[in-house]
Formats: C-alpha cells, structure tokens, sequence
C-alpha cells in the first residue's frame, strides 16, 4: 500500500519550525511522504544551525508532482522567496505572513485531495496578528478555511485524548461561555470523530466519553458552584439520548488520570489549562494536538515557536514524528469512513443520522 502523502506548513521562519523538520529528515525513517509548505532559504539556515546534518529537500514547481512522483520528501515554495530572511527569535509581520498562507496551501490541498492530510509546524500568534491575520491561531482559521461551523481541538499524548470545549479565552470568561447546547455538540463531534478514524487503540462500540466538570470535584452538589447541575448535567443527559456513550460530569482530577489509562476514550475538558498540562506531563514532547471536524486529518506538534531556542540547534522533532505518524495512520482510516459513506448513505461515523443532526 502506498505511504500517504502529507503536506507540512514550515511554521514561523524564525522559529524552531525549520529546524524540527531538518532535524528529523537527518534522523530519517519518515512514517509518510511529505510535501513540505515553505521557504528554500529558511530551510538552508535551519540545515546550517543543525552542521548540515540533512540535505535539503527538492524543490518541486506545485504540489500535483509531489503527488506523482516517487520522492519521499519535497518543497514546494507558494510565495517569493523570503529577502531577507526574518531574524530568528523575533516577531515579524513578514513570518506571520508567509506562515499563514503556507496554512492555508496546505488546507486547500488537503481538502481538494492533492494530499491525504495536512500538519501543521508552530505558528506564532502574535506573528499572525501583525501581519493583519484576524483568525488568533491554526484552529480557527483551519475551520473557516474548510467552511464548516465547528471543530474541537484535541490532544494526544499516549493513551490520553481529551478535547477542549473552550480554547483561547481567559478563564474568567470560561463559565460563560459553557453552554448545555455547545456542549452537545462538542460531544457529538467528539464521539463521530472518534469513530471516523481518530480513535485508535479501543475496541468495539461507541466511543466511551468522560466529561470533566467545570469546578473542583465537579461541583460537589453545588458547593462549589452551579455549571454542573446547570449546564453539563443536561448536556450530557441530551448526548446520551442521541446513543452517545457519555458520562459526567466528572472531577476532572479523577477522569483525566482514569482516561490516561484506558478507562475512557477521550476527556470533553471545559478549558484549556485542564487539559493541557495532563498531556504534556504524560508524553513530554510528544504530544499531539489535532483538529477534529474538518474534512481531513489535521495534525500539529504540541509545543510552539521556542524562539529563544531558534537558531540554536538544540530543538527536538519528537512532538513532529508524532503527528506525523498520527496523521498517517488516520488519514487511510478517514478515506475509508468517507467511502463507507458515499457508499451506504451513512454518516461519517457510519451511524444514524440523528447523532449528529
């Protein structure tokens, strides 16, 4: 069977992004082949910073010959050459440009089906938002680049998933922004995803959900506070009634450690700082962050532009294998749930429709 072609955004020039991608074709043994979104410059000083320990990549004139040729790593430059490079370690509008639009190539690739899933190099927010980007990061602009209303940000890091009902926002505006009706349908998005190819490694059936509660021990009754009984109770009761295998809520302090070892499936945190650190003390530079809901394999490193790190040559590719492997071994699994479907007239989880209307 052939290897599935990837298409990898270089991620902020003058961070670390170049140098991980260097660092692991010198490392070698790729679970995929890859057309990598960048800039020959800026991979010339990442292979510098690292003595030249990989070649540079060809570089190809568009992505349909990557897509038929032979080569197990290729470079395809979507803009003018960057002159002069942007300083490594440093904001620039310039980097947060280019690093966006190579977001954006390799979403339309990955929709169209010139690639079989795209992964994504660290991006630097701030970057973005001086070059005039008004999406704050990769999972929001990924969705309204693919045109779909919803998408969850899920974490790997060894046996733990766990998704985020709430991303970017300070956490006094998370309890507001909780809704029983967002939830539900984060919990159908989850589970349909979960069974259309992300869910590696459980058995039979639905996927198992635990959702963590919003306050410590999930409340205690209304001790702590009422979003439990208010606003996940009757989401979790409303996604049971549509056949989804959900439980909560949970103390999260319980059901995360629980997750890690198998109990669940995958965690619906309410938050981001209660999920992520779980998942970086369980696979510290490795984990992986994934966007749930887009009509394609969407994978990321866990970690971001280190730019005090750039240029240095000391930066790890781990948290990079990973999502390439994951994006590899997905990517045949999402073909073969879209071809179920077209086939049988099923959803993407090969379900009643119900579950997700």
């Amino acid at each position: 069977m052939t290897r599935p072609l990837l298409a990898l955004s270089l991620g902020d020039p003058a961070g670390i992004g170049p140098e991980i991608l260097m660092r692991l074709l010198a490392e070698g043994d790729l679970p995929a082949r890859l057309l990598v979104l960048g800039d020959a410059g800026v991979l010339e000083r990442a292979r510098r910073a690292l003595d030249g320990a990989a070649r540079l990549p060809p570089v190809v004139s568009g992505p349909e010959e990557a897509a038929s040729s032979d080569l197990e790593v290729c470079l395809w430059e979507p803009l003018p050459p960057l002159a002069p490079l942007p300083a490594l370690g440093r904001i620039d509008a310039a980097a947060g440009a280019a690093s966006h639009r190579w977001v954006l190539e390799g979403a339309r690739l990955a929709a169209t089906g010139v690639v079989d899933g795209l992964v994504t190099g660290p991006i630097h927010k701030e970057a973005w938002r001086r070059a005039g980007v008004a999406h704050p990061g990769h999972t929001e602009a990924l969705r309204d680049a693919a045109c779909v209303d919803r998408v969850l940000m899920l974490l790997v890091g060894g046996r733990l998933r766990t998704a985020l009902a709430t991303i970017h926002v300070p956490l006094h505006e998370v309890p507001g922004l909780l809704t029983t009706a967002g939830l539900v349908e984060d919990l159908v998005l989850l589970d349909r995803e979960l069974a259309r190819g992300f869910g590696f490694g459980f058995g039979p059936g639905r996927p198992r959900l635990a959702v963590a509660g919003l306050n410590p021990h999930a409340g205690e009754g209304g001790l702590f506070g009422r979003e439990e009984i208010d606003v996940i109770e009757p989401a979790v009761s409303e996604a049971r009634r549509r056949g989804i295998d959900a439980h909560g809520p949970l103390p999260a302090d319980a059901c995360i450690p629980a997750a890690a070892e198998g109990r669940w499936d995958a965690v619906l945190a309410m938050y981001h700082d209660q999920a992520l650190p779980a998942v970086k003390a369980i696979a510290w530079r490795r984990g992986v962050n994934v966007t749930l809901g887009l009509p394609y394999v969407r994978t990321s490193v866990d970690h971001g532009t280190a730019f005090d790190l750039a240029g240095r040559g000391v930066a790890v590719a781990s948290s990079l294998r990973e999502a390439l492997r994951l994006a590899a071994e997905v990517a045949p699994r999402m073909r073969a749930s879209k071809d179920a479907q077209e086939e049988g007239g099923l959803n993407t989880a090969g379900a009643p429709s119900d579950l997700v209307s």
